[in-house]
């Protein structure tokens, strides 16, 4: 079974980058009407978005958090010996986006730099394999960069994801530290539902024509390309209330820890309903389970640390606590974290305008 304990490695930062752009309701009664939009907000969760405009690429916003991150750090750049980017909305086909962010932060030649296809449980994919490249001590230092800019991929007219997404890019600073408490994880993948939550079009198994791009009615309908995100929500609910439990469940006998033992539990923001379910179904308390839904939306892969960075910041600035981070959905797929981290360093989420972007 993926996941197992981890040794020596520490959690010692993150930070959070948005676009300055906002969407707001009143964007989206204008698309679906008032009544409907309304309905949709209300079962999302969202009042807003941040919506990547002007050419900003996920890139950017993982740069702009790195940039912000590695100045509050007490790191030099030459110290950073490995940087993982983990997105479903890289720069180009070729070459691995995390190779450009190397020269972009100006880290060293010898930083080894790779990327890593994932949405939404990528952020705990990228914490095992980092952590994995830690442990034995071979590297000190690495970056987390995890972001995406699904908002790009979302048909304007798709009510099932255009009112649901928003755009994001994170940094997680990670050493070896031998006096580190230890980081449990569990992962898995189902990709028999992969067709439920995916972009058709566009690679090489369906390459673009000149007919993927153009947008006709679907289900319920919803007016989309085959370029465009798709989401079955019926089975991507069937989903997380069947394989998240379990996860939870599993991390938790894992770590040895009790549900009160836990300071948090912080799941991939998927949407209000969902998380609500499972947070009832798991018997989790409400005073527990964290909510970022309302001014970001879905952030998809950054998720996570944008609710560590917008919901727990005084906590984990100021002291130790026990996490529980619960990733799910494209892949379909799943991703546990139990980790005891802080105090952290955390400065507040940036807003990055498209001027900005070099």
């Amino acid at each position: 079974m993926a996941g197992g304990r981890v040794e020596n490695v520490k959690i010692t930062g993150i930070a959070c980058s948005v676009p300055a752009s906002v969407r707001t309701l009143q964007d989206e009664q204008r698309v679906f009407g008032e009544k409907e939009a309304k309905r949709i907000a209300k079962n999302l969760g969202i009042r807003q978005r941040r919506v990547a405009k002007g050419g900003i690429c996920a890139s950017d916003l993982c740069f702009a958090a790195a940039e912000n991150l590695l100045k509050n750090l007490s790191w030099t750049r030459k110290s950073v010996d490995a940087l993982i980017f983990v997105s479903v909305t890289p720069d180009y086909v070729a070459p691995a986006t995390a190779c450009t962010l190397q020269n972009r932060l100006k880290l060293d030649k010898h930083c080894a730099a790779f990327d890593i296809t994932h949405a939404c449980s990528g952020y705990v994919y990228g914490l095992w394999t980092i952590a994995h490249l830690l442990t034995g001590g071979t590297i000190k230092r690495a970056l987390l960069l995890v972001g995406d800019t699904v908002s790009r991929l979302a048909s304007p007219r798709d009510r099932s994801v255009a009112a649901l997404v928003g755009d994001a890019g994170s940094a997680t600073a990670l050493e070896w530290d031998r006096s580190a408490e230890p980081l449990f994880f569990d992962l898995g993948s189902d990709g028999a539902g992969a067709k439920h939550l995916m972009v058709k079009a566009g690679a090489f198994r369906h390459p673009t024509t000149e007919l993927t791009s153009i947008r006709t009615e679907r289900e319920g309908g919803n007016i989309r390309s085959d370029e465009d995100l798709y989401m079955n929500g019926t089975e991507i609910f069937a989903f997380t209330l069947r394989e998240v439990p379990r996860l939870n469940k599993r991390l938790l006998e894992r770590a040895g820890w009790m549900l009160q033992d836990v300071d948090a539990v912080v799941m991939h923001q998927a949407n209000l309903f969902i998380i609500r379910h499972l947070a009832k179904k798991m018997q989790i308390p409400k005073n527990k389970m964290i909510e970022d839904l309302a001014d970001y939306g879905n952030t998809s892969v950054a998720s996570i640390p944008m609710a560590l960075t917008g919901k727990l910041n005084t906590q984990l600035t100021t002291g130790s606590r026990r996490l529980v981070l619960l990733g799910f959905g494209s892949g379909l797929s799943w991703g546990g974290a139990a980790v005891t981290c802080g105090p952290l360093v955390m400065p507040e989420i940036a807003f990055i305008a498209a001027e900005a972007i070099r």
